[in-house]
Parts: structure tokens; C-alpha cells; sequence
């Protein structure tokens, strides 16, 4: 059986969306294989997708059993989250009847780092008979390729804050608090917490122009992998031309990701924007325990 005839089979893929580029490019790969998609874009996240171009119903952060009702009139049991959204504050959120009825799972839930949050969420979800997909098992165009991804090679010198970089992530790993990190000669500049990384990204360039980070301008690695033992079907490190941004006006070298493990959100812009401003990027393979 063909991958496309294989699409088509497996019934319609309902896509929970946040916001930014990566949710409609998904859609689109999902699409272009044969198989329905029908969007759920989260209000106050999502209200910018084109979500025309698709069957979508919107829904609000709180609102399950809004989803699950519409999912199987659908005919929809293949759910994948996608796309980015603030944590929300469980006060600040709408629940609706079926959302009353789990609150103890949900609040259990948010005892917890985001991915503990996301895994408890699934399985409220599987647990109504849904199956939770990746992203990237939907689409696997998403992700990055090993190697060097550009024209621009990190240096020897790189290469060595990349190693460091990964040991800090592996290590930080059981706190489940970020997915990046910030090294230039083997010293931590920045770790991502709950700012995210475009915030963290940003705090190294007020840093450095405060003068707190008295390196040359040009080194320094920002390092980018999943936690161990991470459920891969949420929240996978992603990068794309804002990252590029925030590396520039940092003053950092390059990006190093995991290969295979990370999404790229509009691949060519993130790697000509790279190219020209003198940033590396590298997908390097992942390690095995």
C-alpha cells in the first residue's frame, strides 16, 4: 500500500493549533498525502492560521467536550497538538461539563512540568477512546535532517559548547523545566525556563550589551534537544527564523539541534536567513543512552 493510499485510510487527523507557522504547514504535508484534516484552533493562540483553507471549528482553552463532540462528528479519533500556546493558568481557564467532570485528572496535571501537563492531557483524551499522534509521525517533512543545514560550519571551538551543551540538557533533564541552552567556552550563559526560547535569546543580547557577558561577539552556542525520556508526540524542540533572530542580536555563533528530534518551521527562510548573517546551523545525531 502506498504512503498516500495509507493516509487516506486512516480517517480524518484532528489538529488541536497554537499559533505560529508550524500548524498550517502540517495541515498542508497532512493534506497533500490524501488524508482529511480538520483544524481546532485555540482561541487567543490561533487567531491568526488561515484556517479557511480547512474544515475547523474553533474552540477555547477548557472546552473538551466541545472538542471531543465535534472531533467524532468528524469522524476524527487521530488528535495531534500543535503549534505554540502560553501555559495557561488552570483559574483562567473555561471548562465546560465534561471538562467539570475531570477536573482532578486536570488539576493533577498541572501539578507538574509542561510535559507531565501535555502527557496527563493526552491521556484524558485516549481515555475517551482518541489516539494522540505526533506531529512529526504525520509529518515527518518536519524534521531536522543530520548535518550541517547552510553554508556557514561551526568551528572546532563550537563543536566543543555543543557537547557541554548536551551534557547540561541530558543532565537537567528529570527537573523538566526547558529544552535549551545558551554555551560559549564551556560556560552556561542562559537556560530556558518558562520565558521560552525567544525570550531566553533575548536575555543574552540585554546581557550582552550590559556588558555581563564580556566574550567576543561570534561565540557562543544556543543548544536545543528533548528531555529524557520526553513523550515525543508534544512538544518536540522546534526552530525557525525568529530563533535566527534572536541568535543575531545575541551576539551567539550558530544553533546546534538533535537530528531527527527537532522541527524546523519554515526550513528555507530559517536556513537563508542563517546564511546570511553568518550563523551555523547543525542537526547533530542523538545520543543513545
Amino acid at each position: 500500500m502506498s504512503a498516500d493510499v495509507a493516509a487516506s485510510s486512516q480517517g480524518p487527523l484532528a489538529m488541536i493549533c497554537g499559533g505560529g507557522a508550524l500548524p498550517m504547514a502540517v495541515a498542508d504535508y497532512v493534506a497533500a498525502r490524501g488524508r482529511k484534516v480538520v483544524l481546532f484552533p485555540l482561541s487567543g493562540a490561533a487567531d491568526g492560521l488561515p484556517v479557511e483553507r480547512y474544515p475547523h471549528h474553533r474552540i477555547r482553552i477548557g472546552q473538551i467536550g466541545k472538542f471531543m463532540r465535534l472531533a467524532r462528528a468528524e469522524g476524527a479519533r487521530d488528535v495531534v497538538f500543535i503549534g505554540s500556546l502560553v501555559r495557561p493558568r488552570i483559574l483562567h481557564t473555561i471548562p465546560d461539563f465534561k471538562a467539570w467532570t475531570m477536573m482532578p485528572r486536570i488539576i493533577a496535571a498541572f501539578r507538574g512540568g509542561d510535559d507531565h501537563l501535555l502527557t496527563g492531557m493526552a491521556r484524558l483524551l485516549e481515555d475517551e477512546g482518541f489516539n494522540l499522534r505526533g506531529a512529526h509521525e504525520v509529518a515527518p517533512e518536519i524534521l531536522a535532517p543530520a548535518g550541517v543545514l547552510g553554508g556557514v560550519q561551526p568551528s572546532e571551538a563550537d563543536r566543543a559548547d555543543i557537547e557541554f551543551g548536551l551534557d547540561y540538557l541530558d543532565g537537567a533533564s528529570p527537573f523538566d523545566i526547558g529544552q535549551a541552552v545558551v554555551v560559549a567556552n564551556r560556560h552556561v550563559l542562559a537556560v530556558e525556563a518558562v520565558e521560552g526560547t525567544d525570550l531566553m535569546l533575548a536575555r543574552v543580547g540585554e546581557l550582552r550589551a550590559n556588558g555581563r557577558i564580556r566574550g567576543a561577539s561570534g561565540r557562543g552556542v544556543m543548544v536545543k534537544a528533548p528531555k529524557r525520556n520526553q513523550d515525543r508526540r508534544f512538544d518536540l524542540p522546534s526552530i525557525g527564523p525568529r530563533t535566527v533572530e534572536g541568535i543575531a542580536r545575541g551576539g551567539l555563533a550558530g544553533i546546534a539541534v538533535v537530528a531527527e528530534a527537532t522541527v524546523i518551521a519554515e526550513a528555507e527562510a530559517l536556513i537563508a536567513a542563517a546564511d546570511r548573517a553568518g550563523i551555523f546551523i547543525v542537526s547533530v545525531p542523538e545520543r543513545r543512552p
